[in-house]
């Protein structure tokens, strides 16, 4: 099976659940929306994270509402987006208040936290890395917030750079030290006909997958380790979710690259 799933042209652009992934956690939406439209979502036994990726909406939900929210209209605005959290056994209506590019974010739910607002100020920002291996980190959901399963987070990487590097994985349940958690990364790029690399791999190399995603399509990360290469050129946006049986982001550095994260990178100055 393919790791790459390539985007639609309007509409319900992306449409990856667990039995089209063959795991067992993540389900990931893309919609495109023309202003005016509405599209109606029912959680079911899951939890939502509602992303407004580009563009102004109105959310209702069974038992709250959040109209008029959104201002930024492209991601590459480089501010944090407007969200929404939604429970298992709800029903929530979207209607695009612009032309909206929404990502529905979704994982097993237990019902533990009501429907809230994420506003951008509730988002925290980062900058990590060093030389050519940096990028700028909106943490979205993380596991420090209220939620059963779902993590979610942004990443810019500019034009000719590395991110999710050194490679890392987090696919064996080893306490304290790594969690095990399905990925998928929403690519989006500017200019737009961009693409990067990403190449997904584990150390016997039984999986090693090397793919160039462009515009609004999705890489899927079963396990292994999972680095994005930028483009010259063009600069790289893109959207991770991450669910499994333990809400902790931790993971562990491929031996052969850790070095990166020392002083010894950059080489040169």
């Amino acid at each position: 099976m393919s790791l790459l799933a390539k985007s639609r042209k309007e509409g319900q652009i992306q449409h990856i659940t667990p039995q089209s992934a063959g795991w067992r956690y993540i389900g990931f939406d893309v919609w495109m929306l023309k202003k005016g439209q509405t599209v109606t979502l029912e959680s079911g036994d899951r939890e939502l994270c509602l992303v407004l990726v580009a563009g102004l909406a109105s959310v209702k939900t069974q038992h709250a509402d959040f109209p008029n929210l959104g201002k930024r209209m492209s991601p590459f605005e480089r501010t944090p987006p407007w969200s929404v959290y939604i429970p298992p056994q709800d029903k929530v209506e979207v209607t695009a208040d612009s032309d909206l590019e929404l990502a529905v974010c979704s994982a097993p739910g237990k019902g533990s936290f009501p429907a809230r607002l994420i506003r951008p100020e509730d988002v925290g920002v980062e900058h990590r890395g060093k030389g050519r291996n940096q990028r700028r980190v909106h943490n979205i959901l993380p596991d420090s917030a209220e939620a059963d399963c779902l993590l979610v987070v942004e990443v810019y990487t500019d034009e000719g750079a590395t991110s999710s590097w050194p490679s890392h994985k987090h696919d064996t349940a080893q306490p304290g030290k790594e969690t095990q958690l399905e990925e998928t990364y929403y690519h989006r790029f500017d200019p737009p006909q961009g693409f990067a690399f990403q190449r997904v791999y584990t150390d016997d190399r039984s999986l090693d997958a090397c793919m160039a995603p462009y515009n609004h399509d999705v890489v899927m990360v079963p396990r292994g380790y999972h680095p994005v290469a930028a483009i010259a050129g063009y600069d790289s946006y893109y959207l991770n979710v991450m669910a499994g049986p333990d809400r902790k982001w931790l993971f562990t550095w491929e031996d052969d690259h850790a070095w990166i994260n020392t002083p010894e990178y950059p080489r040169h100055d």
